[in-house]
């Protein structure tokens, strides 16, 4: 088996902007409501729910720790809706993510995702399941639910990508 090594880029806005959006409120457009009371940062992600029974889905998943060397072996997306992850523990998790290339995942990017930080997936966009660091995390997430197959998965075959190190 073929190990390949990957890099692991801190999360911005821009290097994401392909797979989805980043979650965060610096930069976002905020209002004061109730009263004045609250302040709500205001449609941080573009949640899409496409199919005739397909609904919203808000969620908490809760995930186990990884450690390097992390091993990404395979890959998922989602073809009726989006995805999108948000810390609630506000601690550091990993994202990797690839470009469809005919049906089938390119080579994985890796992203650290600060605690402030959460990521939407657009539909369709590979992407490796939950990546939490250092201690079990919980997550809010928010996907499609109702008919329809809303997961692929892709296992590489002859290859591992392998995270070495969290550089960031």
């Amino acid at each position: 088996m073929k190990v390949e090594s990957l890099e692991v880029r801190p999360l911005t806005k821009e290097a994401f902007a392909s797979f989805g959006e980043v979650i965060e409120t610096e930069g976002a457009e905020m209002r004061l409501i109730n009263n004045g009371t609250t302040e709500r940062f205001h449609n941080l992600a573009h949640v899409e729910a496409t199919g005739g029974a397909a609904r919203v889905l808000v969620n908490i998943f809760r995930g186990q720790a990884f450690a390097p060397p992390i091993d990404i072996a395979m890959l998922e997306r989602h073809p009726l809706g989006s995805q999108a992850f948000m810390p609630l523990e506000r601690r550091p998790f990993l994202v990797v993510v690839a470009e469809d290339e005919g049906g089938r995942p390119g080579w994985p990017q890796a992203f650290l995702a600060q605690g402030h930080q959460g990521v939407n997936y657009r539909r369709n966009v590979w992407h490796h399941p939950l990546l939490a660091l250092h201690a079990s995390s919980e997550f809010l997430v928010v996907d499609r639910g109702g008919e329809g197959n809303n997961l692929e998965e892709f296992f590489f075959e002859g290859v591992v990508y392998r995270i070495e190190a969290l550089n960031h």
